[in-house]
């Protein structure tokens, strides 16, 4: 879980070209388009910066991901396959989860935004979600708990009546995308293991405006809500040290 100087350093630039990848492929959502237009432009951006997909044939059990993002719109929380079937239209929400492996380390961050105008409503759920993940990184303290940031989220997210996502986490990354610690959006302060200098963290709340509860598509990987209400996602990884939490997943000067 404790990255040492060296590794630190090329987590800062896995991070950088998946917060450049991720703010350069928001400005190509518009009404009309299709997931799988803006998966294949992240596939390039990602090649520009010498990088690539950590989650194009990421496999669980016999099952391999199919592309180079993870594209989720309206009532898909996470991990949505992108297709040229799914075309953007006017008032959907939709969230960008780039995952890059850049020089053997990984660097994760997603980012929900409106396609066009949307509803007020949606509005709000995308304005807490996002909150959340600040008030969560806020915890990311060395002498606290997981649970403190946890418990945090959960706080924020349920003072505006939505609800937290309970069947996925954030979690610690580095040389692998998933490694210790488990990072619920809900839970206990003072509770879970101990965050120490040196600890890289994706902290990532999935919010839905109904249930928390989830279920999964036939395509075996997008978790849609129970309910089919809106969900938004807000994901940055985070590195703790003494002077306090500090986001990794901060764009390349320049970006084009």
């Amino acid at each position: 879980m404790i990255k040492n100087k060296d590794q630190i350093a090329r987590m800062r630039e896995s991070c950088a070209v998946a917060a450049t990848v991720l703010a350069d492929l928001k400005q190509l959502v518009r009404p009309g388009i299709t997931t799988q237009d803006l998966d294949e432009a992240g596939r390039d951006m990602m090649a520009k910066h010498g990088a690539h997909s950590a989650d194009f044939g990421y496999q669980i059990g016999s099952r391999r991901y199919p592309a180079h993002t993870c594209i989720s719109v309206n009532e898909e929380i996470v991990h949505g396959v992108p297709s040229f079937r799914r075309i953007l239209r006017d008032g959907d929400i939709v969230s960008l989860d780039v995952t890059v492996e850049y020089k053997g380390f990984i660097g994760d961050n997603a980012v929900t935004i409106p396609v066009g105008a949307i509803d007020p409503e949606l509005e709000k759920l995308v304005r807490v979600t996002k909150e959340s993940l600040e008030i969560g990184i806020r915890q990311a303290l060395v002498g606290n708990r997981i649970g403190d940031i946890s418990h945090a989220v959960q706080k924020h997210v349920e003072s505006h009546g939505y609800s937290v996502v309970r069947d996925l986490v954030g979690h610690g990354v580095g040389a692998s995308m998933h490694e210790p610690p488990e990072i619920p959006n809900y839970g206990r302060r003072k509770d879970g293991p101990k965050i120490k200098p040196g600890m890289t963290l994706a902290i990532e709340p999935m919010v839905n405006l109904g249930t928390y509860r989830t279920k999964t598509l036939s395509d075996g990987w997008t978790v849609v809500t129970a309910d089919n209400s809106p969900s938004a996602h807000f994901e940055h990884t985070v590195l703790t040290t003494e002077n306090g939490p500090e986001i990794l997943t901060v764009p390349l000067p320049l970006s084009s």
